[in-house]
């Protein structure tokens, strides 16, 4: 049965749709709820640590003895065949990220308050998901654009040499805004955040990952050791995002382990009848 929107004054439209905005706002810093939260806090710190203990030892390796080496191995800045990668890199940055996201969240909650039952249902359970999606992004650029700050790297040949250990600390210059990579972060937030919820995607989006933060080695734009950092915050930034939501019982269930999956969420079919819903005339 295809979704029929309701008829609804412009008036009666914008309260509802200001009701549901604050409603998913308070849901977000609702105190935590779910009985079984302290053992996927455990068990996401458990991972956490093992995963920062050995990209944190790779990151010191690739700092000390690979850094230098591979920027020399690399095309010069702005060398003219490398449009397409320039192009590419742009599916990594925050911004254009963020901004889908956004529109995407947007369209769903100005569109939620003209269905009712289980049409409603399904968008708000989209919404949910969306907004899984933007904070894991954000708040994990959030904490790398603080480290960019702080630890001041100089991206590769800034001064006209390979020092991999330039660093102007609180300069606030871009140009020495390497470490971390906020490509990486973007991306492998972005991967680690749409795996979680939709894991056949796992493979795809983990391959998107890899090939943005390969193009910021192409580009010159940083060091290897600047992408791996990326990984691990984007990583663990979305772990964060991720238990936040489940602790709140939004868009993931904790088993008895402690491990937190994903909810089963509105299949595509019936999203798609929806929309049919909403634009017919």
């Amino acid at each position: 049965m295809d979704a029929k929107p309701v008829a609804i004054d412009s008036r009666n439209f914008v309260a509802r749709f200001a009701m549901l905005s604050w409603l998913s706002l308070a849901q977000l810093v609702r105190s935590p709820s779910h009985s079984r939260r302290a053992e996927a806090a455990r068990r996401a710190a458990r991972h956490a640590l093992w995963l920062t203990a050995g990209l944190v030892a790779a990151i010191i390796v690739l700092m000390v003895a690979i850094d230098a080496w591979e920027i020399g191995q690399m095309p010069k800045r702005g060398t003219p065949s490398l449009w397409w990668v320039r192009i590419l890199t742009d599916f990594g940055k925050d911004e254009y990220v963020l901004s889908a996201l956004g529109v995407l969240l947007i369209a769903v909650a100005l569109a939620a308050p003209a269905f009712r039952g289980i049409q409603r249902s399904l968008l708000l359970g989209l919404g949910t998901r969306l907004q899984f999606l933007f904070l894991a992004v954000a708040f994990s650029n959030l904490v790398t654009e603080v480290l960019k700050y702080s630890v001041g790297r100089g991206r590769p040949f800034v001064g006209g040499e390979a020092n991999v250990l330039h660093f102007s600390h609180f300069a606030g210059n871009p140009a020495y805004y390497s470490f971390p990579s906020g490509h990486a972060t973007t991306a492998f937030a972005l991967a680690f955040a749409v795996s979680s919820i939709w894991p056949a995607s796992r493979f795809a989006m983990a391959l998107y990952a890899v090939i943005i933060a390969a193009t910021r080695l192409v580009l010159l734009a940083h060091h290897p050791s600047d992408v791996v950092a990326g990984a691990l915050i984007g990583i663990i930034g979305a772990m964060f995002v991720r238990y936040w939501f489940a602790a709140r019982r939004l868009g993931f269930a904790i088993q008895h382990d402690g491990s937190i999956v994903p909810l089963v969420g509105p299949s595509s079919g019936r999203l798609k009848r929806v929309a049919r819903g909403a634009f017919a005339p």
